[in-house]
């Protein structure tokens, strides 16, 4: 996975028929505009976490047909050479602007927007939502679980569970983004630079004579990271029991503090009444670590029982996102432009959530300066300028008489550029940089927005000048 693999054909193969029907019918020239976006947040949240931006910037600045893809379309496929030609020197020449990764998003908005021949970001549209939509989701779910834990670390133990070695690597990166700044999965560590860790699983104890000579034999390994496994028997009978024994044996002359973890039984319990006897015995400061098929709401409700947990380890739930598993983004074109001008384009559906909001557009999120809050996302056409000196009123694109004055705020950009003319223009943050980043984005909302249980609705609203133009797209649309 360090070799780098050319993607270029992990695509849908009907990005490629719609390319050479736009190449067989003259358009290879006409620019395109495609938003990507989402229709809801997982699991009913109140917001999302972006995550996949450093993927799809890889792909763009590497795709390219070689000799084999296109021997497989010549012998698979009616395209022409003249086509075939085409591909074997395509690069991408457009642009893309980009929420920044680790950015609080919300439905319905353009989080990564894509302008270029319409071959070009026809050609992007798989790769971009598989990077879009994987990411987003296990980090939307890291930040749910590292909000759940309530400042206690989180750690991402999913390898053995995700959906494959790509899903492995790439979840937990977003993970870390998202607030879990430990990995079991040495190679990701290894690729993005962060700490690895972990101890020992029950077949580490099981493959001596005793609990009490496994415990012993780690921890004259690793006295500095003596995290002890206490449940493959019995743990307040023998587990915690050998392993104070060997904290008194071993990390007591040395002055260190040792820990423990719990896999199984009622964690709740157990818990509490190993803290009790650790504290009792004089290990105040040994740590109690919990895993076991965890989540932001088994989290939640460990903590309400009074649960003596210091930090968690997090596997299949995490990096599958379990409880609510796919991030539906989508792509979709807004605008095309040719020698008849820029022309808006809309999709229009009987399903109010699916009907596209058209136009090359900007996202700008609004601020309340008093408070540092983020207030509402309000997306216009590129063109539109707001000024924050004067008050603005914005409203309910679907409820347009829920309205709201806003006044001593400042704006923000959501969209930054990425890709000016086929060149990259942004340089990406180191990923300490990103998790630091999203976490600022996550303190700027409000409590309400960030329930788990029925959030506040954060309003992404839409400009006078922009709903117009999609009010009167949709009455064209339905006129036909």
């Amino acid at each position: 996975m360090q070799t780098r693999r050319n993607l270029s054909m992990l695509s849908d193969f009907y990005e490629f028929t719609m390319a050479y029907g736009y190449f067989e019918s003259g358009m290879k020239d006409t620019i395109a505009v495609f938003d990507a976006f989402y229709r809801k947040n997982p699991d009913g949240g109140g917001f999302s976490i972006f995550s996949g931006l450093d993927d799809i910037i890889d792909y763009v600045e590497n795709i390219h047909f070689d000799e084999e893809d296109i021997e497989y379309f010549r012998k698979n496929t009616k395209f022409s050479e003249e086509f075939l030609t085409y591909l074997k020197n395509f690069k991408f020449t457009g642009d893309i602007w980009a929420f920044p990764e680790g950015s609080a998003m919300f439905p319905s908005e353009p989080i990564v927007t894509v302008r270029a021949p319409i071959i070009e970001a026809q050609i992007l549209e798989t790769y971009l939502l598989l990077s879009l939509n994987y990411g987003s989701l296990v980090a939307t779910k890291t930040n749910r679980i590292v909000r759940a834990a309530k400042g206690r670390t989180v750690m991402e133990f999913g390898a053995r569970r995700a959906q494959g070695p790509d899903a492995s690597v790439k979840g937990a990166r977003s993970a870390f983004i998202a607030g879990a700044p430990i990995t079991s999965n040495t190679l990701s560590s290894q690729m993005y630079a962060y700490p690895a860790g972990g101890t020992m699983a029950h077949s580490w104890v099981q493959s001596f004579d005793s609990e009490y000579e496994s415990f012993l034999a780690y921890a004259k390994l690793y006295p500095d990271n003596c995290i002890l496994l206490i449940d493959t028997y019995d743990v307040l009978k023998q587990g915690l029991p050998n392993a104070m024994k060997v904290f008194k044996e071993v990390l007591d002359p040395l002055g260190i503090s040792g820990g423990v973890r719990i896999d199984s039984g009622d964690i709740a319990y157990l818990s509490k009444e190993c803290r009790k006897i650790l504290d009792e015995n004089g290990y105040k400061d040994a740590k109690i670590v919990a895993s076991n098929s965890l989540d932001e709401y088994k989290i939640e409700s460990l903590l309400q029982q009074g649960a003596e947990i210091d930090s968690f380890g997090i596997g299949e739930r995490l990096i599958t996102a379990k409880s609510d598993p796919v991030f539906g983004g989508v792509y979709k074109l807004v605008q095309v432009e040719d020698e008849k001008g820029k022309l808006a384009k809309i999709k229009v559906s009987e399903n109010v959530e699916k009907i596209t909001t058209p136009g090359l557009k900007e996202v700008y999120r609004l601020y309340d300066k008093k408070t540092g809050k983020a207030e509402a996302d309000y997306i216009t056409l590129k063109e539109e300028k707001v000024d924050e000196t004067k008050p603005l009123v914005i409203f309910d694109p679907h409820f347009t008489w829920k309205m709201k004055r806003m006044e001593n705020y400042e704006i923000r950009k959501m969209q930054i550029p990425i890709f000016a003319n086929g060149k990259k223009v942004y340089e990406s943050p180191k990923i300490e940089e990103i998790n630091e980043y999203c976490k600022s984005e996550v303190k700027s909302l409000w409590d309400e927005v960030k329930r788990f249980d029925q959030p506040h609705n954060y309003y992404v609203d839409l400009s006078h000048d922009l709903w117009n133009l999609k009010q009167n797209l949709i009455m064209k649309a339905m006129s036909k």
